[in-house]
């Protein structure tokens, strides 16, 4: 078209008719807006963004820890106190030492009960920093190290509907997150009451708390302020987590647990085979923070029953250790005496004077 001011009516224009249209010059057509990650709960939230937000919480199939064998000595030790002087009337506990193999198998060598508190639905650690670095010295002098927590239930939890108790799983959760190792067990013992046999059984049981647990643990998820008509088998959050497809705040404490196969360094207990060492330690010195105190006459008593022994095997318990390790020094004696017990060499004579002048003493 020539003449730009024309009107349509005088080009015999209608209806429907094509016409073609020629441009001159550029035209700056805006791109799309550069998309930015919503905010939380921001106006550009997608649906992604929101299911990201949620915390969710499964089952978890299979734990970081393939098997946990227990000393037997060690084991019979603490179920025999906890069975025979304090009946599974009130809660006991203790951390397991020990060794996690290249696999994920964590072998038991002995527990050390720190001071505590029990009662029918509770149990309350007294941490002794001063003592646990005598219990550290001697662990890393043998080639162990803290590996797990065992606790006791009490013959009334048994009656109860679960598997652990809130309480129970808040306080396993943090001493797993405290280990950061992630192998680390949890234990627990119990009195099985068989009605129709009219017999009981103590019973071993070993968990690991799952990495959703470990993970709301430590970000502070759980309500830690727990109410008397509280139901212990659920856990409370304080916001919501998926379940499913359902938000909620309570959570089925199973849900956390992750069930451990249990062994010994014999036998395990579903009769297969179970090839490992026996380890230098015994078990037979009284147990540090029990009712009774441990004083020199137990020392002297100890040397005088295993006088027949060599003085390695005589000392070869981590409970006498951890004794001697008051009045030696933690950073050169503990160690050398340590590394006696580990490769069952002689022990040096000097060792063995200052040890039975300390039994003398009684």
């Amino acid at each position: 078209m020539s003449n730009p001011n024309t009107p349509l009516t005088a080009l015999n224009l209608s209806h429907g008719s094509i016409i073609f249209l020629a441009y001159e010059g550029e035209r700056n057509v805006p791109g799309p807006t550069a998309f930015s990650p919503a905010g939380s709960f921001g106006r550009k939230m997608t649906m992604d963004d929101l299911i990201a937000k949620q915390m969710r919480v499964s089952r978890q199939e299979n734990p970081h820890c393939e098997l946990v064998s227990f000393d037997r000595d060690c084991a019979n030790a603490f179920q025999h106190y906890v069975n025979e002087t304090l009946a599974f009337a009130v809660k006991r506990g203790g951390f397991m030492y020990g060794t996690v193999s290249e696999v994920g198998k964590v072998e038991v060598d002995f527990i050390y009960e720190p001071p505590q508190q029990g009662s029918e639905e509770n149990l309350v650690f007294f941490r002794d920093p001063e003592e646990e670095k005598y219990v550290e010295a001697i662990a890393v002098g043998l080639g162990m190290r803290r590996v797990g927590f065992i606790f006791t239930q009490t013959v009334s939890q048994d009656k109860k509907d679960y598997t652990l108790s809130y309480r129970e799983v808040l306080q396993a959760a943090e001493y797993h997150a405290e280990s950061g190792l992630k192998e680390w067990v949890t234990a627990v013992v119990k009195l099985e009451v068989s009605e129709e046999m009219g017999g009981a059984d103590v019973h071993f049981e070993a968990f690991q708390m799952s990495d959703v647990c470990i993970r709301l643990f430590k970000e502070g998820w759980f309500d830690t302020e727990i109410k008397e008509d509280h139901d212990p088998k659920l856990s409370i959050m304080k916001k919501d987590v998926v379940v499913g497809v359902k938000d909620t705040k309570e959570v089925d404490n199973d849900f956390f647990l992750v069930v451990v196969k249990i062994s010994d360094h014999q036998l395990s207990y579903d009769t297969c085979l179970y090839s490992a060492a026996e380890g230098p330690l015994s078990s037979a010195f009284p147990v540090e923070n029990r009712n009774t105190q441990v004083t020199a006459q137990a020392l002297k008593n100890h040397l005088e029953r295993t006088k027949n022994l060599p003085f390695v095997k005589r000392i070869s318990d981590f409970h006498l250790l951890l004794v001697l390790s008051r009045v030696l020094d933690v950073s050169a004696d503990v160690p050398a005496l340590t590394e006696c017990v580990q490769t069952q060499s002689a022990v040096p004579e000097g060792y063995q004077i200052l040890i039975e002048s300390m039994a003398s003493a009684a």
